[in-house]
């Protein structure tokens, strides 16, 4: 049967998710939201910024850094902001000035803003021997000098070569040759390694830092930079930056005993946003810690005390896609190639995740929103401007969470550190601030420039239409994929357990062997067998529904697919729109998805619900556990 079924239909067309058989979850639960009713620290307007992704879309086999900045519509009125001489006399004096950004944007957050909301000290006898290694693409040619500029603003300790407390080498762990500069315009990966260097030294303020710079951002470089960053011996490991996931996990981020962070992106559940659809990688790894985004509320300036958090989700606009201010939120969703780890799992709210047998992304979270963003440093022009910056995206929760690791001393000889947060989390919730509002969901609406801060106009319950209202996409109390087990309150959380329970493996089929003494040989560990793939093929409208999709105002329900399937198997189902916008179109998941458990052989299901089906194309999509995703395309009208 063809891929595509020419079917008749109504004529009108709709790009808003219907939300009606959601409300259900607004009676169920009344949240006693902290910053309701009180006065926060104020945020930069979003009728006078917009935000800028720092570096390009990942092309396939390759990654992109994952921060956004603040861009001022009118730089010059910004408070410190002053004009630089053009740099040629040819110059074409139609040609608009530099901008330096002279001082910290005032609405930004320090790092003592940080320290004082996450409840952290700034330095530990224990982090003093930690060192967190830091993976880029890139070389930033003037990290070091603008590391001591963030460091002589905040009256930081200093951090340099000179000292011992910061070090530069390539992705063979050598001091030279380094990569191709970052900060040409094509790659714009200075203002990242700017970002995660200052974060780093902001939050654990006596730890080491190592900057592993890669080649370029494909996987393949990135990946021999993260083997350079363990043979410097950091304990812990920030990677600001994501793509999509390959079929298998890489080795360079299973490296037991080490805490290694990874960014869950900026494009909302499931990269929506932006499309095609997947989880960033490699925070979809088992083996690292997944980090997400918050918008942190604060008190006022005097006491920068932790007021809230929500999940981080500024919509998007179709037609203005990365161009207009409140665009972003953050990363997550149920990985399609990655099994749970044991302790994510073992959630006594697991099953209403989502994910199946499926690793959810995130397990904890950290402010994101560049509307509440960081001061940042960065000497390397971008858009016309240098100096000052207001930056966010879960690039800048990737190494504040690194950083908390380190104060709290590292792993402490946990093998994957991220159980460390489930297992305290459990025992002691008051350890994380639960993030309960929000959704990282779908959200089409535009900025709600009124509100404060700044944040998209769907409600939670249109966004999390995305995911069918399954706490994968939906915060809630305990774990939820926008925000996992929640953001740091001290670093209770983060300390091994007082008694911990023996080390499983992350499929719990073996016992993570000491790590050897230097003396020693390495064991070898063992690898658990994999299971064989599961195949779904021959996947088809049936008959029923190529009759019932041709008469006049069709509905879901009239839906019917039947596929082969090469063992018994839980089936995910969804059914997604195409919609268009000027120039630009993408695939709206619509209501309705569901999970079926399917038998080995031929199955033939339909799917549920009374929405009608406007003129359009359409996307059914199938997505076995433990197999590869399958896809039939189809249009009505």
């Amino acid at each position: 049967m063809s891929d595509h079924a020419h079917l008749h239909a109504m004529n009108t067309r709709t790009r808003k998710i219907v939300a009606a058989g959601l409300l259900m979850l607004c009676g169920c639960l009344t949240l006693d939201l902290p910053w309701a009713n009180a006065p926060a620290q104020a945020r930069p307007p979003a009728q006078a910024y917009r935000v800028s992704a720092v570096c390009a879309p990942p092309a396939p086999g390759s990654a992109s850094c994952l921060a956004l900045r603040l861009v001022a519509k009118a730089p010059l009125a910004v408070p410190g902001a002053r004009a630089l001489p053009h740099a040629a006399a040819s110059a074409p004096r139609s040609a608009s000035p530099a901008i330096e950004q002279t001082t910290p944007i005032p609405e930004s957050l320090t790092p003592q803003a940080m320290l004082s909301a996450y409840h952290l000290p700034a330095t530990t006898m224990a982090s003093a021997t930690q060192t967190i290694g830091i993976v880029d693409a890139y070389d930033d040619a003037t990290v070091e000098s603008d590391l001591a500029h963030y460091d002589q603003q905040f009256d930081l300790p200093a951090c340099s070569e000179n000292d011992g407390c910061f070090r530069k080498v390539n992705q063979a762990a050598k001091t030279s040759p380094l990569p191709p500069s970052a900060g040409a315009t094509e790659r714009g990966w200075a203002q990242e390694i700017a970002t995660d260097v200052e974060m780093a030294h902001g939050v654990c303020q006596n730890c080491h830092i190592v900057l592993v710079e890669a080649d370029s951002e494909s996987y393949d470089n990135l990946e021999q930079a993260e083997q350079a960053a363990v043979t410097m011996g950091a304990t812990e490991i920030s990677n600001s930056w994501g793509g999509q996931e390959p079929s298998l996990d890489s080795p360079a981020f299973d490296h037991p005993g080490i805490v290694i962070t990874a960014s869950s992106g900026d494009d909302g559940y499931r990269n929506w946003i932006a499309e095609p659809q997947f989880v960033n990688y490699p925070a979809a790894s088992p083996d690292v810690v997944a980090v997400g985004g918050t918008r942190l509320l604060l008190n006022t300036p005097a006491d920068n005390t932790w007021l809230g958090e929500e999940v981080w989700n500024d919509g998007a606009e179709v037609e203005e896609v990365r161009e207009e201010a409140g665009d972003g939120a953050g990363g997550g969703g149920c990985s399609e190639h990655f099994d749970a780890p044991a302790w994510q799992r073992s959630l006594p709210d697991w099953a209403a995740v989502g994910c199946d047998e499926k690793r959810a992304v995130a397990d904890v979270s950290a402010d994101a929103d560049p509307f509440t963003g960081v001061a940042v440093y960065d000497s390397t022009e971008s858009e016309g401007t240098r100096g000052w910056n207001t930056i966010g995206g879960t690039s800048v929760a990737s190494p504040i969470i690194a950083a908390v690791f380190a104060l709290a001393g590292g792993a402490h000889g946990v093998a994957y550190p991220a159980r460390t947060l489930y297992e305290n989390a459990a025992k002691t919730p008051a350890s994380l601030h639960d993030v309960l509002s929000g959704s990282n969901g779908e959200c089409l609406e535009p900025l709600d420039e009124e509100s404060e801060p700044p944040r998209a106009s769907c409600s939670a319950v249109v966004e999390a239409a995305s995911c069918s209202d399954e706490a994968i996409c939906l915060a809630g109390p305990g774990y939820d994929g926008p925000t996992g087990m929640g953001t740091p309150d001290g670093l209770a959380a983060f300390e091994a357990p007082a008694q911990p329970a023996p080390e499983p493996s992350r499929d719990e089929a073996a016992v993570v062997p000491p790590v050897p003494s230097p003396a020693s040989p390495p064991p070898a560990i063992a690898v658990p067998l994999t299971r064989p793939a599961i195949r779904l093929s021959d996947l088809a409208l049936t008959l029923s529904a190529l009759i019932g999709l041709n008469h006049s105002h069709p509905r879901i329900s009239q839906v019917g697919f039947a596929f082969d399937i090469s063992a018994p198997a839980r089936v995910r189902v969804s059914l997604a729109e195409r919609v268009r916008a000027h120039r630009h179109a993408r695939w709206q998941t619509l209501p309705g998805s569901l999970t079926l458990s399917a038998s080995a052989g031929h199955n033939s299901r339909r799917l549920s619900g009374h929405r009608t089906l406007a003129a359009g194309d359409y996307r059914l999509t199938l997505t076995p556990s433990g197999g590869a995703t399958r896809s039939l395309d189809f249009q009505i009208g």
